[in-house]
């Protein structure tokens, strides 16, 4: 179920969500910062990506449902993520967000949520 409000519903639901990450994984696939630390087929990280958005964003709880509690700081420590790769995928995420026509306030609203995670994620210095 969806929180009335959220910002899930406020962006147009599933279909938002879906838009934000194909545009957000397009640019992953082919980011020489980012290719490192991505499997050649995104398919399944996008999926899962989807659940997690649309739970982070206030629609249903699908990543809790399918892969329990979200623990992303521990799912992210095989990875080597630094602050290069941190601003990489934030400028991947924020033309994806332009991309999929998020309007403000919601774009930045997403964009700032996403940045503390991103910054929480960094786990090796450069």
């Amino acid at each position: 179920m969806n929180r009335p409000g959220s910002i899930y519903e406020a962006i147009g639901g599933a279909d938002a969500i879906h838009r934000i990450v194909q545009a957000f994984y397009k640019r992953v696939g082919v980011h020489p910062k980012l290719i490192p630390i991505f499997p050649e087929d995104l398919t399944e990280t996008a999926r899962k990506q989807t659940l997690f958005l649309t739970q982070f964003f206030g629609g249903p709880p699908l990543f809790s449902e399918e892969r329990g509690h979200p623990m992303m700081r521990r799912r992210h420590l095989p990875f080597e993520i630094t602050p290069t790769r941190r601003d990489a995928w934030l400028e991947c995420m924020n033309e994806a967000l332009e991309e999929a026509e998020i309007e403000d306030p919601y774009r930045t609203a997403i964009f700032e949520k996403l940045t503390l995670t991103a910054n929480h994620m960094m786990n090796t210095p450069e």
